[in-house]
């Protein structure tokens, strides 16, 4: 009897752990896909086990914490409508991709027949963004031994753009020290701010300067730009401030010599300094148009 019971014990269990698993389960074969701008795309959602025939399949997009549906109600929706699709079963295949599509992609799928009836998986999608030509900065001329600054600056690649500059195409090191050429100068170069500072510049470090933006997507660069190096003739400097000097002292003392002889006098004052004379009695005198020219009005009366 005992036996019996545990054989019929036996065939239950193992009938029991014959029977399928009713449940949903997703699976992606890359998680973190990127591609180039304007170039296709597959963010892959594969249904490995489902008991329903017609699950229900959405995909949403989740950018700064905020979903939107992509895929819904059996067709795409939002700012891929017309540039994406569904390959059975799950799929979401992209065409001509942009920056704006980089962002986390999440694929549901619900399987109301299942005993698990839902389950989802979250894709991160990166479009990287070739840079364009970067503005660069070098200064004309500088002086032997003074400081100087060279910048470069990209924003439209992504990711973020690392910097590179060029001295007479030859490429300077991050460390001076590490090469034979640029041994003895004295810069800093920060890959991703793009400035190159030289502390103190030497006659060596003149030439045609250009920067190199680039990225996983590419690179792009600025035309080469010269920058002179000249000596500062300190001697010849202080003479100038000399003659300078002198020659506004001498314009001054003119200047001074000139009002103690009354060469800037009023006109008005030394032409019309003309006093009238007392009148004698019965006669009157008229002035005529030239200064100091009189003529009797009248005769004398004895």
């Amino acid at each position: 009897m005992a036996i019996t019971r545990l054989l019929c014990f036996l065939i239950l269990l193992s009938t029991h752990c014959c029977l399928p698993t009713l449940a949903v389960v997703l699976k992606t074969n890359d998680p973190t896909p990127w591609t180039n701008e304007f170039e296709s795309i597959e963010l892959s959602c594969l249904i490995e086990s489902i008991s329903t025939n017609n699950p229900r399949i959405e995909w949403k997009k989740i950018q700064n914490s905020e979903p939107s549906y992509v895929f819904f109600d059996k067709k795409v929706s939002g700012d891929l409508e017309n540039r994406a699709r569904i390959r059975e079963p799950a799929t979401l295949v992209i065409t001509n991709a942009t920056r704006s599509d980089t962002a986390d992609y999440r694929c549901e799928v619900t399987a109301p027949n299942d005993q698990k009836i839902f389950d989802e998986i979250l894709i991160s999608l990166v479009v990287r963004v070739k840079p364009v030509v970067p503005k660069c900065s070098v200064p004309k001329s500088v002086p032997v031994g003074k400081s100087a600054e060279l910048r470069c600056v990209e924003e439209e690649g992504f990711p973020k753009s690392q910097y590179q500059w060029f001295l007479n195409k030859e490429e300077i090191p991050d460390d001076p020290k590490t090469s034979v050429r640029f041994f003895n100068s004295s810069y800093l170069l920060n890959g991703e701010t793009g400035t190159l500072k030289f502390t103190e510049v030497r006659k060596e470090d003149a030439g045609d300067y250009h920067c190199r933006a680039k990225n996983d997507a590419g690179h792009a660069e600025c035309g080469p730009q010269r920058m002179e190096v000249y000596d500062l003739n300190v001697a010849g400097i202080v003479m100038g401030v000399l003659v300078v000097v002198v020659v506004l002292l001498c314009i001054t003392l003119g200047i001074c010599c000139a009002y103690k002889r009354g060469y800037f006098a009023n006109q008005k004052e030394a032409g019309n300094n003309y006093k009238v004379p007392a009148k004698g009695d019965g006669v009157d005198y008229v002035r005529t148009e030239d200064e100091g020219d009189f003529r009797h009005k009248s005769s004398f009366v004895i």
